[in-house]
């Protein structure tokens, strides 16, 4: 078969079924920006509040929090980034020659499932800000009650499936506006409310000190009680809690199809963007928050909206973090549905199936029961997936140390895999049946779970026919890949090359942006260490509100302005 051949058949694939081509490799800076924007999310808001309720103290907090993320970020480095950047697949193209075609359509019709209605839930609480500022009735039901709701998160939904049609890049960019901002934000929020905190609990709007701070938490935010009056959890809890919260990314490999664009595994790094900026500080923020919120309002955190808690820490400001912490994670998850249910109908593009979930996202997502159940489906939705992302770290890394022959299926040209499908299972068995027996805290199941199903996966395909060599097959792949790599380069060569936008005019636009941040920083500032009692606080406090509002608006118009003046050079 000659070159041309080879090329046709290419040709007709989707990209998305193709290890991604060189030059549309990203740096660092759109991995740092898409983990900040997506881990800052409305989110935090829920997972702050349950920090509260779960009796954690300040101390646990403070060090928990931080040790779980750092292994968070580890666990991308190693163990995701690693297999994606080797590879250039998503993880279902990959299981999909490991595993074959019935495993990999039931995994990926699980994965549709789980991303559409996180998409969903976050589309729902984006509208629910949107909901304050139109004075709509609370959505106290599972069903919609009032047809102005479905129509704001109708509007809403529209936008994120705009942008996640259009592919990873869209997603990044997007991404790199919102992160920043929600990052000052977050952290403003906290500045903002901690004075109201401190004056009811210190009489003072201000601890003293480090030792202050930590009894100012114990007493009024992280007390060590839970909900129900008893002691609630310990550095244990709080490390795992922090660590499995992104289990179906990391460990479960959903993010290589994010790291499949990476220029270096090391890469992996990035996602501390959106764990220390993100998860730590974003977490601890939204604790400050909802606890200073709740003496304004007078009622207990775990009762707030996060319409409530945004409102009283940031003004107008509020609602827009609420809508747009929604919306970036909201188009990352709906980015990777539309992966999985590309990997489903082969015969149709990404954008067609992205746009086809989509519409059954905004479907679902007028729905409020589904934001309310989000925290039990993260949790079951990781251990669900960790068999699986156990299964190709076992194929991927593990066979050629130890002499068996990776893709061994492929190579025997067959469609399913027993091992794959019988380690899953089992799997499935042994981390749900220890969450059962309650051998340990649900909140690190997913690693004897992991660990249990690559022994047995390693195993299965050991007697199945991993252990055989392959050695025409070897080859054929190995021609293959470098027409691949060939192929790219052809099409690489009638493709524009990107022209940065250096015009004085973009870099005022870009100057001005990060100039409000500042500004927004300061006004916070003002807040927490200007505020001489309750009266100067108040007064500092709404002259906040309405200058950090002015300043989110100058922010996403010069930020957006900047993005799409070069976007029209490279036109």
């Amino acid at each position: 078969m000659d070159a041309t051949n080879d090329f046709q058949q290419f040709e007709n694939l989707e990209d998305e079924q193709l290890p991604i081509a060189k030059h549309k490799l990203h740096n660092w800076t759109h991995f740092a920006g898409i983990y900040a924007a997506e881990h800052v999310a409305a989110t935090e808001f829920v997972i702050g509040a349950t920090f509260v309720a779960l009796g954690a103290t300040t101390k646990d907090i403070l060090l928990g929090l931080l040790i779980g993320n750092i292994l968070a970020v580890l666990s991308w480095t190693f163990i995701t980034s690693p297999i994606a950047v080797d590879t250039r697949l998503s993880l279902y193209t990959y299981l999909n020659k490991i595993a074959g075609d019935s495993m990999t359509k039931l995994y990926n019709w699980a994965n549709v499932i789980i991303f559409t209605v996180i998409s969903a839930a976050m589309i729902t609480v984006s509208a629910t800000a949107v909901r304050f500022a139109f004075n709509i009735p609370p959505q106290l039901n599972w069903y919609p009650t009032n047809s102005w709701f479905v129509l704001i998160v109708l509007i809403v939904g529209t936008v994120v499936v705009s942008i996640a049609i259009y592919g990873f890049k869209a997603v990044s960019e997007f991404a790199g506006i919102c992160a920043p901002w929600l990052f000052v934000m977050f952290t403003c929020g906290a500045f903002v409310l901690l004075p109201a905190l401190s004056l009811e609990v210190l009489g003072k709007p201000l601890p003293n000190g480090w030792a202050d701070f930590v009894s100012l938490g114990d007493q009024s935010i992280w007390t060590g009680i839970n909900s129900d009056g008893q002691q609630g959890i310990g550095l244990t809890e709080v490390i795992g809690f922090a660590w499995a919260a992104n289990t179906i990314t990391h460990f479960g490999l959903i993010d290589m199809a994010l790291f499949r664009f990476s220029k270096k595994k090391s890469y992996g790094l990035t996602t501390s963007t959106g764990m220390m900026f993100g998860h730590y500080v974003a977490w601890i923020s939204a604790g400050i928050m909802g606890a200073g919120a709740a003496v304004i309002i007078g009622k207990s955190i775990v009762e707030l909206d996060p319409g409530d808690v945004a409102y009283y820490a940031l003004g107008w400001s509020g609602f827009v973090i609420v809508i747009v912490a929604g919306w970036t994670t909201a188009v990352a998850n709906l980015y990777r549905a539309g992966l999985a249910a590309q990997a489903i109908f082969k015969s149709h593009s990404r954008k067609k199936t992205t746009i086809a979930v989509g519409l059954v996202t905004m479907v679902v997502a007028c729905f409020p029961f589904v934001f309310s159940q989000i925290l039990p489906l993260l949790t079951y939705a990781g251990l669900l997936v960790v068999p699986v992302g156990a299964i190709v770290f076992s194929e991927h890394q593990i066979f050629p140390r130890i002499g068996y022959t990776r893709y061994w299926l492929h190579y025997r040209q067959l469609t399913v895999s027993t091992p794959a499908i019988a380690s899953w299972a089992l799997g499935l068995v042994f981390g749900f049946g220890l969450n059962a027996l309650n051998v340990m805290s649900f909140f690190y199941l997913f690693i004897p779970t992991w660990i249990f199903t690559i022994l047995i996966y390693t195993f299965l395909a050991g007697r199945y026919g991993a252990k055989n060599k392959y050695p025409e097959a070897e080859e054929k792949e190995k021609i293959r890949n470098t027409n691949i790599l060939k192929f790219q380069e052809q099409k690489a060569e009638g493709e524009r090359i990107i022209i940065k936008d250096t015009t004085l005019f973009t870099k005022l636009l870009r100057g001005i942006s990060l100039l409000v941040l500042i500004i927004t920083v300061i006004l916070a500032c003002i807040v927490l260490f200007g505020s001489e009692n309750a009266e100067s606080y108040t007064q500092n406090r709404e002259v906040f509100y309405k200058y950090a509002f002015i300043c989110t608006v100058i922010y996403f118009v010069t930020a957006y302005w900047a993005l799409k003046r070069g976007k029209i050079k490279n036109t």
